[in-house]
């Protein structure tokens, strides 16, 4: 007999003779209801500690199940964005077959399988449970944002001690909230609410000029540019005093911080020593990884060095390449990525991998566009691109699950907006 999956049971029937569909006395609609809000909300307020993901990655996928999920598979992958990453890992599957040991190392390409969840998360958010996960995703985000300037203005350290996040991970989630706050003001707000969305992401873009990522600063301010100029490109008038005003900004916030100063002599030593031939550098170090990643791309183009081969390629290609010329770079620094997500993909599975990774860029602003949020998209896909550059951002600590958190809920958001 076929079971409607609003009775509250689970779309299954037996595994030999073992029943596992749950009964509608242990799972009524009203439980499964609240599993699906619990769910949501340790899903979005818990993406701040890694250890947490253990938990609610499959929570959110049993909610998943149990609203049906599965009969709804088709519909979801509808969705261009859906179709863009399932692509994209369904190569880095089939790169496993060229690959030599590929569950070597640390495993980071693993991570590109989390932008799947976009799936079950966009699924289970209806009107009804929007303001459980938008709930939880800021209060998630404000608790990390109070650590961080607790561990800044007291303690005077970088980063967040308490969530185990770096300097690094703390700009990029700054950053990322400075371009969703200017994305919302750049909409047709009442201006009191512009201003305040404007004062929110100034302070946080204020927050990021005082940590050490440059790139990731460089990038906020860039995208933050592209949505003003996307918002306000017929009238040329008014982007050119907004950018005014960012820039006179942004030069009075890199004049004051200590950070910022600090980053730049940083920079400076970078250059010297590679005019010395030393790539023992945050800069040479970089430099070195594309030369070889390029390299290798250059020799195995359409399909790279395999999934999960690419660290120690160039652990094991720095001891000949250019007569060793980065032999050394092992002890400065242990092989993790490739500091760039084009160069990384492109290692991993060739350069049908890097077209398919703009493919996905392309369907990721399409997600926003179609919804009538081209601003914020411009915005948050500039941002993974332009950061993308010095990075493996798509692979980045905590920012696919909370990049991919922020696309659900405005998809789902502007999805509702008729029925309001």
């Amino acid at each position: 007999m076929g079971t409607d999956i609003t009775d509250g049971v689970w779309p299954f029937a037996r595994i030999g003779n073992t029943p596992v569909a749950m009964s509608a006395s242990i799972l009524t609609a009203s439980r499964r209801e609240w599993l699906i809000r619990v769910a949501l909300m340790v899903f979005c307020a818990g993406l701040w500690r890694n250890e947490l993901n253990f938990v609610a990655f499959p929570l959110l996928i049993v909610a998943w199940l149990t609203d049906g999920g599965l009969h709804r598979l088709h519909h979801a992958f509808k969705q261009p964005l859906a179709q863009a990453i399932l692509l994209l890992c369904l190569w880095l599957v089939a790169g496993l077959m060229w690959s030599d040991e590929p569950w070597d190392g640390r495993l980071k390409w693993l991570k590109y399988f989390i932008w799947l969840l976009l799936v079950p998360l966009y699924a289970l958010l209806t009107k009804e449970r929007l303001p459980w996960a938008i709930g939880a995703l800021i209060a998630g985000y404000l608790a990390a944002l109070g650590l961080g300037v607790h561990q800044w203005l007291v303690i005077g350290e970088q980063g967040i001690q308490a969530l185990n996040m770096s300097y690094l991970s703390f700009s990029a989630m700054l950053g990322t909230g400075a371009i969703v706050l200017a994305g919302l003001a750049c909409m047709n707000r009442p201006l009191p609410l512009q201003l305040v969305l404007w004062a929110l992401a100034i302070a946080l873009i204020y927050v990021q000029f005082h940590q050490y990522g440059r790139v990731l600063l460089l990038a906020t301010l860039g995208a933050i540019v592209l949505q003003v100029y996307w918002r306000y490109r017929i009238n040329l008038r008014k982007f050119a005093a907004i950018f005014i005003a960012i820039v006179i900004t942004a030069g009075i916030f890199a004049y004051t911080s200590p950070a910022f100063q600090e980053r730049l002599k940083l920079a400076q030593g970078d250059i010297e020593l590679l005019q010395q031939g030393n790539f023992s550098s945050s800069l040479g170090y970089r430099l070195a990884m594309w030369d070889v990643g390029l390299h290798a791309i250059a020799a195995h183009p359409w399909t790279g060095v395999g999934t999960g081969a690419p660290g120690r390629y160039f652990d094991t290609a720095i001891q000949t390449y250019k007569d060793g010329l980065y032999r050394d770079l092992p002890a400065f620094q242990k092989t993790s990525h490739y500091h760039n997500d084009w160069v990384e993909i492109g290692m991993h599975i060739g350069i049908p991998g890097m077209l398919i990774l703009l493919l996905l860029y392309w369907s990721w602003y399409q997600a926003f566009r179609r919804n009538g949020l081209a601003v914020l998209g411009i915005g948050l896909v500039s941002y993974a691109i332009l950061a993308g550059q010095t990075d493996a951002f798509l692979i980045f600590s905590r920012m696919p699950v909370l990049l991919l958190s922020i696309t659900a809920i405005a998809m789902a958001w502007q999805r509702q907006q008729p029925d309001t």
